[in-house]
Order: structure tokens, then sequence, then C-alpha cells
């Protein structure tokens, strides 16, 4: 591996809660000139994709929630963290996200892959998960997940929910396409 470009001279925390850091770093890059980079540090995250295969078609579980960033609220895989840090077990933690969002248990699921959310700017591994021949029970949700509903929608329905806009996270678009690619390789 070459050497880095960027090499951090100082670090320190601007701010923290139980969900995130903001921590602001003193670089200096190959040129010698120096910056500051913003950089906000969260734990590791999962998304799933609830998946049914039905004699009818094929069914996705989505979310629907608002979204205190944006001031919109739409349609999205569920998907979250537990803030305990980098050690935290994955699958227990995909397995937790989808009963609390939705009270479905998987008695299948798949680690898909792992992609970094906005790493321009953020500091967090989302680990995409397939769940399958699911159980439904009750959800358990969060206070931060208020007034979060749940959908069942078909594969063509969902697909078209990209279109109309009623699907604008960038996680479960990557999700699904990771999905597609997944499940054409298999």
């Amino acid at each position: 591996m070459q050497e880095k470009p960027i090499r951090t001279l100082e670090s320190r925390i601007v701010y923290q809660n139980k969900w995130s850091r903001v921590r602001e770093d003193i670089i200096e890059r190959a040129d010698g000139q120096r910056g500051i980079y913003g950089v906000l540090d969260k734990d590791p995250a999962c998304i799933i994709i609830p998946l049914e295969h039905t004699p009818e078609g094929d069914f996705l579980t989505l979310v629907h929630q608002y979204r205190y960033t944006v001031e919109a609220s739409y349609y999205e895989f569920p998907q979250g963290g537990w803030e305990q840090g980098e050690d935290v077990d994955i699958e227990a933690l995909a397995r937790g996200e989808l009963r609390e969002e939705t009270g479905l248990t998987a008695g299948k699921m798949t680690r898909l892959a792992a992609n970094w959310i906005a790493y321009g700017a953020m500091r967090q591994r989302h680990h995409v998960w397939l769940a399958q021949d699911l159980t439904q029970g009750e959800a358990q949700l969060e206070a931060e997940e208020h007034g979060l509903t749940v959908h069942r929608v078909s594969v063509d329905e969902f697909e078209q929910m990209i279109f109309d806009g009623r699907v604008e996270d960038n996680c479960t678009l990557a999700a699904w396409a990771t999905y597609l690619v997944w499940k054409r390789r298999s």
C-alpha cells in the first residue's frame, strides 16, 4: 500500500452524544498544505432486506418514518445501530433491528456486504443483510422511532417507489443494488 496522501497531526472530539461523535482533525496533505477535516464518527449499523418469496410473488417489508435532518418522511429498509462500539455482534444487531422496527424474526439471515455511509464526511460501516423465512411478531420501537409504520409491498411496487420519490434513502438503494448483484452471481 502506498503512503497515505493525508496525515493526521492532531485530533479532538468537539461534540458527542450516545449516538455519535464529531471529531475535528488538523491534517497535512502530501504537498505540505495543512487543513481541518470534520468527521462524524458512528458505531457500526445494519440495513436489512426482509424478503418473502410467495406463490403470489416476491414481497419486501419497508418502514416509513420521519427523518428530521431532511424534514420529510420516506420508505426504507429497516436499519440502525445499537451504539455499543466496534465490537458489536453484527448478526445479532441485524436481527435485533429487524425485530425492533418490524416485529419480524428471520429464520435465515445472509450477510451480503458492508458499505461505508457517506464516507466523505462520516465514518460508519453499514452491514447489508438479507432476511428470509420471516415470522411476524410485535415491533419494539424505541422512542426515536415514534411514528414509524411498517409496510409490506411487492418487489415491483418497491422498484416503482424508487422512481416516484417515495424511496430516497441511499442506504436502501445501495442495499437493493447489492442484493440484485448478489442474486445474479449466486
